[in-house]
């Protein structure tokens, strides 16, 4: 998941030749924070909510959308600043100090669509995912419900996620500095920014905005075409194509000609886009199929689709096995690259990955470049009393408030786990930083687990997803700042700039997810087995509550030793691909990836494998534009598919149906 950055990332070579960075005029970082990039934030940000709810309730694959966000805040701000100037208005410059800003709002903001849990474990509260399980499945409790509304949902967001942004705040200088981790995700962006504001980037990203803008404006055409023939119910349309015939259609093998999915192949890697594909072929190719051909023996046939009694139950446990399996993994991982790390540290035998930044042609420009940098990162301080007061004050009201919103979550349950959150926060910001691997939703899942058996039958189920909550939200966000510093520190941003954005950017979102998921709650028919909007990640979660109570008595025949199996499978492929060759490893797939298709189906594997045919043709025949432009066209499709969920939500609030219903069948003969 990493990547290698092997270049000083230094503004242009003419730089370098009139003096060099060290030169530059860095804004104060009350100026880096400008009225115009606050409501460009709020634009996009809402813009990327809607596409990460439409994604986490769909497919629960949130690929980055940092390349969108950098290029539209560009696009924006530029655009804003050179309309006024032709119209005589003397505006102040667009700095990277301020698009760094915007970046870090949007993402902030977008990310609480993620970790608020708008796809996974509150909507495993509501009605809908208890019935799916079933009334009287055991550990099921009808008490265990709490149907989303936005009242509880902003207020619980406004008091747990910016706990993360106290946590660490005041570790940035060992983080960035001292430890120079590389956190390859901010470091990109920093690149991607920094190029912006030269010549030669500038001109280049005026190109991947048209680009971005040509396919936003194709996929949104397309969008709306496609409605005109979805008709009523959930088997009309292009995205009911039987593209391979019905054969394969009934095991959900088709191409819906989605934008999304296609875009998201694009920007996914390639083992990620092959190993969807590997895990759907595996399950509705082989698995599901022979499990069926036991209906009668393993299971009672004749059930309901939806019955954890039948098929649905090894669908959604051995998905559980895979997603369990590779996260208890790849934690153990991170924990002991983390301590050998910090162990080779104390004893002066670092190899922490560190940006190459001081070549030996260029050394004189990048010491004088380092050393900018860390004053500029070093001179807005963030007090650490201001940072240990900030945790401790909102620690306390929110072990006051949550036990209200969720009662059997006890307001002791909730201190414990704000008194280990700072542990675990600098574990997974410190593993995000060496290998840009985010284990959110698992340190998420390991409090749903110990939180929901510690409470047991009697609301552990509440309880656990609540707690999951709470855990993701706070190593989540302290991760994303330890992104956004280093990025900050490679743009040469404030620090203090960088943390007033991200709390900016987080009150955004605590407003804006909430208001764009309530769209879709109260358009569409969110967590129907049957809809588009399957919400799959909700059962997964409710069902890992539930087994932390219950334990593995109710599983279908077989299910036990399956689960096992996948279990161990992905312990054992994610051992291999750490201890084989790169040149091996590389083809090996990623357990976590073939787990979505398991649940889900098979169709949007399909769409990610032709966007991820798209770009291996594309960097055959031209390389330098398959890496210019692939990520444009990418959020092109994203955005302008994301865009058309807007009206179409407005016009099934309103009642009005597409006219059209494109129907397959096999034809009729006589």
């Amino acid at each position: 998941m990493g990547t290698e950055i092997s270049e000083p990332l230094i503004l242009d070579k003419k730089n370098i030749d009139g003096g060099g960075v060290e030169s530059e005029r860095v804004p104060e970082w009350k100026d880096q924070i400008t009225i115009r990039g606050l409501l460009v934030s709020a634009l996009l940000g809402t813009l990327f909510c809607i596409i990460t709810h439409k994604l986490n309730l769909t497919v629960g694959i949130i690929p980055s959308l940092n390349v969108g966000a950098g290029l539209l805040g560009f696009f924006f701000v530029k655009s804003w600043t050179g309309f006024l100037t032709k119209l005589g208005f003397q505006v102040s410059p667009f700095t990277k100090q301020e698009n760094t800003v915007i970046q870090t709002c949007v993402v902030a903001c977008y990310g609480l669509a993620f970790s608020g849990g708008f796809g996974s474990y509150l909507i495993a509260m509501d009605e809908r995912t208890y019935q799916l399980i079933g009334a009287d499945y055991p550990g099921n409790r009808a008490e265990d419900i709490k149907n989303p509304g936005l009242g509880w949902m902003t207020g619980f967001l406004f008091v747990v996620s910016f706990l993360g942004l106290f946590s660490l705040a005041p570790l940035r200088k060992v983080m960035v500095m001292d430890y120079k981790l590389t956190y390859p995700s901010g470091t990109a962006t920093a690149m991607l920014i920094n190029s912006f504001h030269t010549t030669s980037g500038a001109e280049l990203a005026g190109k991947q905005v048209k680009c971005l803008g040509k396919y936003l404006s194709i996929s949104f055409i397309w969008s709306c075409f496609k409605w005109f023939f979805s008709g009523i119910g959930d088997s009309c349309g292009f995205d009911n194509f039987p593209t391979f015939g019905l054969a394969l259609f009934k095991n959900t093998f088709y191409f819906d000609f989605s934008p999304t999915y296609v875009g998201c192949g694009l920007i996914c890697p390639h083992i990620v886009n092959c190993s969807v594909l590997l895990g759907a072929i595996i399950s509705w190719g082989f698995l599901w199929p022979y499990i069926s051909s036991h209906a009668g023996d393993w299971y009672p046939s004749g059930l309901d689709s939806n019955n954890f009694k039948g098929l649905y139950g090894y669908k959604v446990f051995i998905a559980i096995a895979l997603i369990l399996g590779d996260g208890l993994y790849n934690l153990i991982k991170i924990i002991y690259v983390t301590a050998k790390e910090m162990c080779n540290r104390s004893t002066k035998q670092s190899n922490l990955p560190v940006v190459n930044e001081i070549t030996d042609n260029e050394r004189y420009e990048g010491l004088a470049e380092q050393k900018k940098r860390d004053e500029i990162f070093l001179k807005d301080r963030i007090p650490t009393w201001f940072a240990a007061s900030g945790y401790v004050a909102l620690a306390a009201i929110s072990t006051a408030t949550i036990p209200i919103v969720f009662p059997p979550l006890k307001w002791y349950l909730v201190l414990v786990s704000y008194i280990i959150a700072p542990a675990l926060a600098f574990c997974n910001s410190y593993g995000t930083g060496l290998t840009d691997w985010n284990l959110t939703s698992t340190y998420g899942k390991i409090g749903l687990f110990i939180i929901a058996s510690l409470v047991g039958s009697d609301g552990g189920v509440m309880a656990g997803l609540a707690a999951c909550g709470v855990m993701m939200s706070i190593v989540s966000t302290a991760a994303d700042l330890m992104q956004d510093f280093k990025t900050g520190y490679l743009t040469l941003s404030s620090a203090k700039s960088m943390f007033v954005s991200q709390l900016l950017g987080t009150a955004m979102g605590c407003v804006l997810a909430p208001l764009t998921f309530w769209l879709f709650w109260t358009a569409f028919d969110v967590g129907s087995p049957d809809g588009p909007y399957k919400a799959p990640y909700a059962v997964i979660f409710r069902e890992m509550a539930i087994l932390g109570i219950e334990g593995f008595s109710e599983l279908p025949k077989h299910c036990l030793a399956l689960c096992c199996g996948f279990f161990v499978g992905a312990l054992v492929v994610n051992l291999l691909r750490d201890v084989t060759p790169k040149k091996i490893s590389q083809f090996i797939p990623i357990p976590m990836a073939m787990a979505v298709p398991f649940y889900i189906g098979a169709y949007f594997a399909v769409d990610m494998f032709v966007g991820t045919v798209i770009l291996f043709i594309w960097e055959r025949i031209n390389r330098k534009d398959a890496d210019d432009y692939a990520g444009a066209v990418a959020s092109g499709l994203i955005c302008g598919d994301g865009i058309w969920t807007i009206p179409s939500a407005i016009l099934s609030i309103f009642r009005v149906d597409p006219p059209i219903c494109m129907y397959f069948g096999p034809s009729v003969t006589t």
